[in-house]
Formats: C-alpha cells, sequence, structure tokens
C-alpha cells in the first residue's frame, strides 16, 4: 500500500481537514534545517577539503557541536560556520599548529603563507588566544575546558 492511501484512509478515518494534515507535517519537517554536525575525533587533513566541506556546510544551515577533538585544519570550522551555530561540550578540544606542506622525501616543511591565511580567518578572540601562546608554530597547542567555554557557547542537554 502506498503511503498516500495510507494517509488519504487514515485522514478520510480520523475526519481530519486536510488543510491541518498538511500543516502538521510541514512543522513535523520544520527541524530538518536545523540538523547538527557533531564533531567527536577529527585530526584535521588537506585545508583546501575542510574549506570546501564547511562552505558545504554553512549554507545547508545546520549546526556544529563540537564534542571531542577538532585538530588542526579541523579549527576552519570556527571562521566557516557561523558563531551562533557552533557550541562547545565538555570534551571539546581544539588543537592548533602552523600549516606545513610535504617536501622531498616526506618531509614537513613549514607554509608560511598557509599559516598567515589560516590564522587570519580565525575569530579574534582565538586568534588573541593563540597569539598569547607564541602564534602558530610547529608545535601543537590546545584550546579546551573552560577557556574554550568563554569563547563558545556550551552545548544544551539536546545536543
Amino acid at each position: 500500500m502506498r503511503i498516500t492511501s495510507i494517509i488519504g484512509t487514515w485522514v478520510g478515518y480520523m475526519k481530519f481537514p486536510i488543510w491541518l494534515l498538511a500543516v502538521l507535517l510541514l512543522l513535523a519537517g520544520a527541524g530538518a534545517s536545523h540538523a547538527k554536525v557533531r564533531i567527536t575525533n577529527d585530526r584535521g587533513g588537506l585545508i583546501e577539503w575542510y574549506v570546501d566541506r564547511y562552505e558545504q556546510l554553512r549554507v545547508s544551515h545546520q549546526s556544529v557541536v563540537i564534542d571531542g577533538l577538532c585538530a588542526s585544519a579541523c579549527t576552519i570550522v570556527l571562521s566557516a560556520i557561523p558563531h551562533s551555530r557552533i557550541c562547545v561540550t565538555s570534551k571539546a578540544r581544539l588543537a592548533f599548529h602552523a600549516a606545513w606542506d610535504f617536501g622531498a622525501r616526506g618531509r614537513v616543511v613549514p607554509n608560511p603563507e598557509a599559516t598567515r591565511w589560516l590564522y587570519s580567518m580565525y575569530p579574534s578572540q582565538v586568534r588573541h588566544w593563540i597569539a598569547d601562546r607564541g602564534g602558530l608554530t610547529p608545535r601543537t597547542i590546545f584550546l579546551s575546558g573552560k577557556q574554550l567555554e568563554s569563547m563558545y557557547r556550551p552545548c544544551g542537554l539536546g545536543a
């Protein structure tokens, strides 16, 4: 039996006005555009991939729950997604370091231009926090706990 037949039978049986059913179906789907994406153990990767991924996420109007490690290129989420659509849990941990490329024989080579670009993308309070710790260097620095919660809203119970 097709879903339209089932709904039609149900509506007829319940003596439900069809316009009310339409309103209920619209309301049931209203939350779909406010879906949440959860970041739990993202170690980062290619900057370009994250820029594209988060641009798609931004235009979809989804919210982001940071609920674990978000390292390296993953932190681009802070600049790509509006502040109001990001929340952090007590397990959230952001890891920052300078950008790099693979050089000859697979060696890691610093990329100062990409590092400057990455740093400039972060919200000002994150840039200040990074600057207070010596800037983006090859050494990884971590933002978590109360310091992170002072910059981003804690997630509610339903996150």
